[in-house]
């Protein structure tokens, strides 16, 4: 990163995170799974990534008058070798008992296969979660991989009836693994039903549903839901997927309400990105707009 300038008066947001704090409401931590990926990737370079590009932006929020200096907010660091059957092991070991310390969690991945890691080891009973996507994908795929973690929280005991999908994509998914979503019980939001919806209508439905029963929710940011031209870190983007703002405001509506306990940000591979760093920027963002969330509950 170029030499940044220095300024008494505009704090960086990582130094919001430059001090140790057990009891924090919002703890970061770093999951760098990659290995099972249906495609090579470096992800598990993008939790650090994401870390320094924190250092782009301020801890002020004008339109929420939202100042997370007087937040507290932990960062616990990365989980070493998170993949495979030890791997997952070590993640549950390392999130099990963070819901008893801290509000929020926020989880940078790191592949998608660490919703169901991080959700199984932060949930005793997935039987009472609910789940929220944004992503392009149904990621119903047999298997153990970055395509299956939603069939395996399924499999695991999460109802289907609870789980909300966002932002599902023409031809990124198979007829075969929709009709599985549909068997199952599992709410769509295909990004053509939100072309005549408002993100705060969309959101409040997803709650609503994966909510209901006042249960817990865990919330998947798989950053390949955007747009390609703002998302090219992201190998599965594709033309027409959402905008920067759009999941920006998603990210900050979800983590506002109270039931949403964990949020995790997938699917990027730094070493994709575009030399502007349009990616790892935004779900640096993503961080600040979950923390900023938070703050106003």
């Amino acid at each position: 990163m170029s030499q940044l300038s220095k300024d008494p008066k505009w704090d960086r947001a990582n130094t919001l995170f430059a001090k140790s704090n057990p009891a924090a409401d919002l703890a970061l931590i770093g999951i760098p799974a990659h290995k099972t990926s249906l495609s090579a990737t470096s992800a598990n370079l993008t939790p650090d990534a994401i870390r320094e590009a924190l250092a782009r932006y301020s801890t002020f929020s004008t339109s929420g008058k939202i100042d997370l200096r007087k937040q507290s907010l932990t960062d616990l660091g990365n989980i070493s070798d998170p993949d495979g059957d030890a791997g997952e092991a070590r993640v549950a070991d390392a999130l099990s008992g963070l819901l008893w310390k801290h509000k929020l969690i926020v989880a940078l991945g790191g592949d998608n296969s660490i919703t169901y890691s991080a959700a199984a080891g932060l949930f005793p009973d997935l039987s009472k979660v609910g789940l929220i996507t944004l992503d392009a994908h149904h990621d119903l795929r047999d298997g153990k991989s970055n395509g299956s973690p939603v069939w395996r929280l399924i499999e695991a005991g999460l109802p289907g009836k609870n789980i909300v999908q966002i932002g599902i994509s023409d031809f990124a998914n198979s007829a075969e693994y929709s009709e599985r979503a549909k068997e199952y019980g599992i709410t769509v939001i295909s990004r053509a039903k939100m072309r005549d919806k408002s993100m705060k209508k969309v959101i409040q439905k997803a709650l609503k549903i994966a909510g209901a029963g006042g249960r817990e929710i865990y919330v998947d940011l798989d950053v390949d839901v955007c747009d390609r031209s703002v998302a090219p870190a992201c190998p599965a983007s594709v033309p027409g997927g959402i905008s920067a703002d759009e999941i920006r405001e998603a990210t900050r509506l979800l983590a506002s309400d109270k039931r949403v306990r964990a949020i995790d940000i997938t699917e990027i591979d730094a070493t994709l990105d575009a030399p502007d760093q349009r990616t790892i920027r935004l779900a640096a963002l993503l961080v600040l707009e979950a923390a900023a969330g938070l703050a106003s509950r």
